[in-house]
């Protein structure tokens, strides 16, 4: 059984069906970053990955069986396995990127000709992409048809139980050291942030959706946008990784639901419609992460501008609501949804860096980078994706901040030279009195940096590069 972004025992298809086989067990995973077409992972993922592994493979032990850790191409590395255990039956979870796929696909023909048993099962989506198409046949390119059809037609399954226990295969098969598989990075060592946030693993997965459960649904509709509260899931990591189920969220709403009003329950499924959503565009656009999903923006007049980039990447634009975004970006792997917004749309707006430079940096530092969501978001925010919002559509970082972080909870915690200033004049601080900044102790420039551009200026460049781009005189 192979293991890839499914890392868990429970609603595990491909390891219930190893088990119903009644033949020994050998759980492998390959971490393959050399098949045509694979996206090798960004430095969080992998910390995250490294954990997960861990976590899993202690469980699998637990049931009695190993699990075997691999480098290679996929086709190469099942080659020598087949050779080292004589198995007769080889069994996976679906994946859907397009690295995963081709990969799949050839080791699925290499299989069954050679008259072994090869068989793949769901567990990571609720609907196959390939079956949920419009009526003329075509995949969805907007969000609220595409949800309502995948209400319509899916009805989610149960979960499945986790084994009670597992026949481990007791040959000896060769594995390598999870420590030489994936090294944990030593410097800088951003990685602690990272643990004071995270339980990686399947219970820890589990452990977030109760919590979630227990209290944060009840304030999802409305709470999600507010930085400073904690009202969302954080459950995107655990999915990215496969260490819970769209299944076994929905079920866990179904049962426990009736604590929550409609409203929450009704947006947090919706958010999983949206993951959904983009996974679907990945299959049918297997190249999103480099090319424009609305060609016209191939004309677009990106900038390239290395300095402003990298204060964006510091979180030292002087706009607080994105450098506190930036900063809980590195030191935690992750960033608020709707801080996610304001950044993105502050380096394709403000500062006018293609989207792809984003979607980069964000896939090497998030831990729950996932190759649909991540660019699939970047590209929604830019404006040249499918569904997207209006390229004309500029966020004022400014009034993003007082409305959705009125009191500064979020930038204080983030960007602490701040904390000094009141709450009105947090998200602006170029507008406080010299005194006030004073006995605050922020010396702009200094301490705190001087805007890399101005609002008012940086969108009417933005809309003027749009009309570039549109031909417009």
């Amino acid at each position: 059984m192979l293991f890839r972004n499914d890392l868990r025992v429970g609603d595990n298809g491909a390891l219930s069906a190893a088990v119903n086989t009644g033949k020994p067990v050998l759980a492998a995973y390959i971490l393959d970053e050399e098949s045509e077409r694979t996206r090798p992972l960004g430095d969080a993922s992998r910390w995250w990955l490294h954990h997960s592994l861990a976590a899993v493979a202690g469980k699998l032990e637990r049931l009695g069986a190993r699990l075997v850790l691999r480098r290679g191409a996929t086709g190469t590395v099942m080659e020598d396995l087949l050779a080292e255990t004589g198995t007769d039956t080889v069994l996976w979870n679906r994946r859907y990127d397009p690295g995963g796929i081709a990969a799949d696909t050839t080791l699925k023909q290499i299989l069954r000709e050679r008259g072994l048993q090869a068989e793949s099962f769901d567990g990571h989506l609720l609907h196959e992409p390939s079956r949920l198409l419009t009526g003329s046949g075509s995949f969805y390119k907007v969000f609220t048809p595409f949800w309502s059809a995948l209400a319509r037609d899916t009805e989610p399954r149960d979960p499945v139980d986790a084994p009670k226990r597992l026949d481990g295969f007791s040959g000896e098969v060769a594995s390598e050291s999870l420590d030489d598989l994936l090294p944990l990075p030593t410097s800088p060592d951003w990685a602690g942030g990272l643990r004071e946030c995270w339980t990686p693993g399947e219970d820890g997965a589990q452990a977030r959706l109760e919590e979630f459960l227990s209290g944060r649904l009840e304030d999802y509709s409305d709470g999600r946008d507010f930085p400073g509260r904690p009202s969302t899931s954080r459950l995107s990591p655990h999915l990215a990784h496969g260490e819970i189920t769209p299944y076994q969220i929905f079920a866990a709403l179904r049962e426990r639901g009736r604590e929550a009003g409609r409203a929450d329950i009704a947006k947090f499924r919706k958010e999983i419609g949206w993951r959904e959503f983009c996974y679907h565009l990945l299959f049918h656009n297997p190249h999103i992460h480099e090319k424009n999903f609305q060609p016209g923006f191939d004309a677009f007049p990106w900038r390239s501008d290395d300095e402003a980039l990298d204060v964006w990447r510091r979180g030292q634009t002087g706009y607080p609501i994105v450098d506190a975004g930036m900063r809980e970006l590195w030191r935690t792997g992750t960033m608020h949804n709707r801080v996610r917004m304001i950044a993105a749309s502050f380096l394709t707006k403000h500062l006018l860096i293609d989207w792809r430079e984003g979607e980069r940096w964000f896939w090497d530092t998030l831990v729950d980078a996932d190759p649909a969501s991540n660019p699939g978001n970047w590209q929604w925010v830019a404006g040249c994706g499918a569904d997207a919002a209006p390229y004309f559509r500029i966020f004022n970082p400014v009034l993003q901040g007082e409305k959705f972080d009125p009191d500064g909870t979020y930038v204080r915690r983030w960007v602490p030279e701040l904390d000094g200033l009141p709450a009105r004049y947090l998200h602006k601080p170029w507008d406080a009195p010299g005194e006030m900044l004073e006995r605050a102790g922020v010396t702009l420039g200094e301490t705190y940096p001087h805007p890399v551009v101005h609002h008012t200026s940086a969108r009417e460049r933005a809309l003027a590069a749009y009309r570039m781009m549109r031909g417009d005189a």
